[in-house]
């Protein structure tokens, strides 16, 4: 057994499908096959169930693939803590993050972070908090940036921004001339929700049953420049944080509190017990240093 042999068996696993792993790796399919079939040969053991049309894991393979994890990543972490003794401000970060987070504060983050660290390079890969932290747990990125709270056995935080999320509407709403509002009160209104790979779909509804009712969910999208657009139709109300709200008040919106404060928390994640290379503190340390709004 190789450590290329157990990274090209993750592969696999992740895409469930020798073709797509094959063409991750850049290599050919017969190659990975038979790479895959060597390491099952090796352990005695079927690592995959071929029998239907999309690949899965068997129990053993289940095993394996979280073993393989552990290895791989305390072996790029040896190559991370050996880059950063030899390299110091050179390398790579890789970052995930949901598009919300991206568009309100990164052109700034990237910005001053390139003018301290012209010779690194920043991947930014865009996405909804649960495959953020899937991500980061995997090593498929360094850190991520979500909504807190998250499963403090697995994470390491670093809090980024704490805000309020407050209530959009059309300034033709009935209740528009409110400052403060209860929520209830609008429980009869269709609501425009980011989709259900962002943590702030969930946080939505679960808050509205906290409140003493299930929203009437009207449409949901990945994007919040397209729900904001939605309420400019006066199509429904959405719940947007405080920032957002505030780039768009000069349009014909109502931005309105809420009588129970419905906190917004960000948060820096890394896995737990990896090591954190030295840009990456590095990152963490600039990013805490810079304004919020």
């Amino acid at each position: 057994m190789d450590i290329r042999q157990l990274k090209y068996f993750i592969e696999v696993a992740r895409h469930k499908s020798f073709t797509k792993a094959a063409l991750a790796l850049h290599v050919t399919q017969p190659t990975l096959s038979k790479m895959v079939k060597n390491l099952e040969e090796e352990m005695d053991v079927v690592l995959f169930d071929r029998s239907a049309r999309q690949i899965t894991l068997t129990d053993a393979g289940e095993v394996v693939y979280e073993q393989a994890n552990k290895i791989v990543n305390s072996l790029d972490d040896l190559s991370a803590s050996l880059y950063d003794v030899m390299h110091l401000k050179k390398g790579k970060i890789k970052i995930g993050l949901p598009p919300v987070i991206s568009t309100l504060f990164f052109p700034t983050i990237i910005a001053e972070f390139q003018l301290a660290y012209p010779d690194v390079t920043v991947e930014i890969a865009e996405y909804g908090a649960r495959k953020v932290e899937q991500n980061v747990l995997e090593g498929a990125v360094d850190l991520g940036f979500v909504m807190l709270p998250v499963d403090g056995e697995k994470f390491d935080v670093e809090p980024f921004v704490d805000q309020e999320i407050k209530l959009l509407v059309h300034e033709s709403h009935p209740l528009a001339h409110r400052d403060i509002v209860d929520l209830i009160d609008f429980k009869d209104d269709p609501f425009l929700l980011l989709s259900k790979e962002f943590t702030l779909n969930s946080k939505t509804i679960d808050f509205c049953l906290s409140e003493g009712f299930n929203p009437k969910v009207a449409y949901e999208s990945s994007q919040w420049d397209f729900i904001v657009g939605m309420v400019e139709k006066n199509l429904g109300v959405t719940l947007m944080p405080k920032l957002i709200c505030d780039r768009v008040k000069d349009g014909p919106f109502k931005t309105l509190s809420l009588s129970r404060t419905f906190p917004w928390s960000l948060g820096i994640i890394m896995a737990k017990n990896r090591y954190v290379p030295y840009i990456s503190r590095s990152f963490i340390t600039l990013v805490n240093g810079l304004p919020k709004v």
